[in-house]
Formats: C-alpha cells, structure tokens, sequence
C-alpha cells in the first residue's frame, strides 16, 4: 500500500508547482526525486557500521524562446521552486539561439499515470538486527579454509520515489526498490593472490525485495565461491592463443554495456561525450544497413522487464516506456536516443532520458539492454567447441574512446577440449574489436542459461552521472577469439 504521507506530498508538489508557473515559458518540468539508500556489510568477521543516505530535492526544465534551461533545487517550498524555476528560465533565455536545436520544436510530453516495480519481502521493513545477521551468516560461510585471507558480504539497497509534473498537466509517479548483493573471497599461497565474487562489480543486481539475495544465492553461494578462488590458486595461466570462446551471462554484460551500450549511445554519436567518455565508431549513417553481428544477434532496450535493475514506465523526459529491438538478425536498426537526440539526428529512438539523481539533467543512457535467447543448451555449446575456454565474471575492463577496441579480463575459467570442460585457469583475458567481434557470435545460450543481472555503476556525463543499468543474457558462442592469460 502507498503510504499516505506520499499522497499528501504529491498534491502539495503539484499545488506549489501549478502556483508558480509563469507566463511566457513554453514548456516548463518539475521532476522530484527521493532515494533512500542502505549498504550493510561484514568483512573478516567484523560487521561494519551501516551506511545509510538520504538524497531528496527537483530538477526544473524550462523551454522557452527557443533556449531550454535547467535549475535544480533542495528547496521544495513555494518561493524554492519559484527561483528555481527563474533561473532555469534565465539559463533558456542566454542560450536561445545558441543551442544545436530550438527547443520550440521539441515534443511537450503530458504524461499520466504510475508505475511501481514488485517486491515480495520488502527489505527495508525487515529488522535491522536480521538484515546484519542475514549478511554475517554469508560472510562466516566464505572462510572454510586458511588460504582464505580476506572475505566480505554486502547489500546495497536502494528505494527509489519520483513524480514528474508538467506545465501541460502531466502527473507521473513512480517507485522501486534496488537490491544488489555480493560476496568477494581473497584466496593467497605462495605468493599468489586471486579474487572470486559472487557478481564482479555487483553485477547481482535487480528490482525487488529479499527475494532477489535468494534468486542470486547469496545465502548458498559463499562455499563456492570460496572454492573456486581456491582452485584459481592451484590452476595454471590462461593459454594463449587463438580460441574459440563461451562467455558466461555474468561476462556478457560486460561485453554488452561496453561494446553495444555505449557506442549505440545517440548524444555520444552526435559529439556530446567527445571531450569526456568518447566518441562511438557508430555513425548515425548505418542505421538500417549495418552489419552490426551475425544473425544470432538480437538486441533489447526492454524498461519494461520484470524485476531488471532498469525497469521504469516512463523515462525522466515522460516518454512512455516501451521493448524495442535495437539489433536484428545482426543488423544495426535504432540508436539510444531520448527526444531532443532524436529530434537532433532525424533518428527514431527510445525512451531513455535518465538522470542520475535530481540535481542532473537527464542524457540518453542506457536502461535495460538485453541480448535475447537463442536455443542451444550450455552443454550444446560447449559441444560445438573442439579447443577453447569457457570465461565466467568480469574482472577488469579496458576499451578504446570510440567504443571499439577492447580488452576484457575475467575472474575464473575452465579450458574446453574436444566439446568437454576441462582444468581450470587462471587470470583469462580477451580482446577484439566490437565492429568484427560480434559477427563471430556461433551460438546463442536457451533460456535455461539466460540471467538477469545489472549494475549500479554505469558512468558518463559532466558533471558525472552514475546510473543504475540491467543487462539479460544467455550464454554466448565465439568463434577464432585473441585469449591470452596473465603471463602473456
């Protein structure tokens, strides 16, 4: 059930808004956002103090005469959301006629509604005492062995509250909880550290309750973990040589956000990154013709998906959201592109204007971007392989400023020969070139191997904006790869 107080806080919002409108702007926003945030961790058997963050306030967007401008503000009184509202309406009448587009042809969206995502046990409403003793259990269960020396389990929750309101009469309200759990072991003999994770970079995250630590095995997970980081001790280097290639759901995310992500990015594109997060090899160009993969490749921009760490009704601008194929049979169909992107470039697009927080002005970012299932089982795709390795977790990441050349290291693998997993090795890396990369795509995982992860973590932006990103993916078949391990 809604609690009341957000009832009441929304009809004083929209009350003190509508009263401080003002005439002669054409189009003007208000966009409040709340975030509640928790991190409960245990490390070495020590539980750490809790940190707990409040964030609260509104963005203000203003078109007028041409100019757009933004104004945000802690002051959610009248007379704060009155001189918020002035000086984005002085930052609109300076850039009038400077701006790479007028703003008096940009679409004036209206939007109705609301939009919460599911959560079976709220974390939040358990007792503190159980959400710590919840994580300490996970972390006492790493350490089975002395060559474990460092161990750690953590949660990071967030609850998420915004209202968009508009000049037009646009009313949208929106909540969602964000769960992220992880474990990480640090396993050393004889010199030789390795490191095991539950999820990389918390790459276990989703929209939910408690449920999500169970859908993850965060209770379950620590024995292995803490084993595999003990056989990475004991496993010789990656081979070096050029292999064919299964990358497991939790390093094609990686490979996603990295190589399709960012350089579908429209205002990355169109020059806006080009001083700070780069550029794309993606021109606006090959839309529609380009061979972007092989024909297993099919890509998702789905806010709509159930329990993804992504998913929202509408974007920060109020355009609806909507599952749009980006990629098709391995043909490059449409950009990341909000509206002011799309009214730029002439190209269709999505409903992706999101900001980080609401003291930022949203930009084209990622949501949930999802390669979709094909129909082979894991052991059907390790079958099709005579010699290569199977790669599990992302470890480290390194790509060029067009999004095109990269190097990708992951935490564990095993080598397959003649369509069998074999020994395990240690400190596996690959590198390619997204352009050619993914049209070696030879085999696309069934829905028994598909998972649903993301990351809290996706940057871009100045000033900097760290975003919440889902990512849905099978296991994945590469033929004729670059590996090469850590002696190489």
């Amino acid at each position: 059930m809604r609690p009341p107080w957000r009832c009441v806080l929304n009809a004083s919002l929209s009350a003190r808004f509508a009263a401080a409108l003002p005439s002669g702007s054409d189009y003007v926003t208000l966009r409040f956002v709340e975030e509640r945030a928790e991190i409960l961790t245990c490390r070495n058997g020590v539980v750490q103090p809790p940190s707990t963050s409040l964030d609260r306030g509104a963005m203000i967007t203003v078109y007028e005469a041409g100019g757009l401008g933004y104004a945000a503000t802690s002051d959610l009184s009248a007379s704060g959301i009155r001189q918020a509202i002035e000086r984005a309406r002085s930052w609109a009448r300076q850039g009038a006629g400077a701006m790479v587009f007028d703003s008096r042809e940009l679409p004036r969206p209206s939007p109705k509604g609301s939009w919460s995502a599911p959560a079976i046990e709220p974390w939040a409403t358990q007792p503190i005492s159980a959400r710590l003793d919840r994580v300490a259990r996970a972390e006492a269960a790493l350490r089975i062995d002395p060559r474990i020396v460092e161990s750690s389990a953590s949660v990071l929750a967030i609850d998420t509250h915004s209202l968009l309101l508009t000049s037009t009469g646009g009313e949208v309200e929106q909540r969602a909880s964000h769960l992220s759990p992880e474990l990480e072991v640090y396993a050393h003999q004889d010199g030789l550290t390795q490191r095991r994770t539950l999820g990389g970079l918390r790459g276990t995250s989703q929209q939910g309750g408690a449920e999500v630590l169970t859908r993850f095995g965060f209770d379950q997970g620590s024995q292995r973990i803490a084993l595999e980081a003990i056989a990475l001790l004991e496993a010789p280097e990656c081979p070096t040589d050029i292999l064919d290639v299964i990358l497991a759901p939790d390093q094609m995310m990686l490979q996603i956000h990295e190589s399709i992500g960012h350089p579908l990015e429209l205002d990355r594109i169109l020059g806006d990154e080009r001083n700070y997060a780069g550029t794309s090899f993606v021109t606006p160009e090959m839309f529609g013709t380009y061979r972007y993969g092989s024909e297993l490749l099919n890509i998702s921009f789905d806010p709509t998906h159930p329990n993804e760490y992504a998913s929202y009704g509408w974007d920060d601008d109020g355009a609806p959201a909507e599952r749009v194929l980006l990629i098709e049979r391995g043909i490059l169909k449409r950009p990341l592109g909000g509206h002011i992107s799309q009214h730029r470039s002439g190209l269709p697009g999505v409903a992706n204007s999101r900001a980080c927080a609401w003291n930022r002005p949203p930009i084209d970012r990622m949501a949930n971007l999802n390669l979709e299932p094909g129909s082979h089982s894991l052991q059907e795709l390790i079958r099709q392989v005579e010699r290569g390795v199977f790669l599990e977790t992302n470890a480290s990441w390194s790509i060029d400023d067009s999004r095109n050349k990269f190097q990708f290291s992951c935490e564990f693998g095993r080598e397959i020969v003649d369509g069998e997993l074999g020994r395990v090795v240690r400190n596996p890396s690959y590198r390619g070139i997204s352009a050619t990369f993914w049209r070696s795509l030879a085999g696309v995982g069934d829905r028994d191997t598909l998972q649903t992860l993301g990351t809290p973590y996706c940057g871009k932006g100045e000033p900097n904006q760290a975003v919440r990103v889902g990512h849905a993916s099978p296991a994945c078949l590469f033929r004729q790869v670059d590996v090469f391990g850590g002696a190489a």
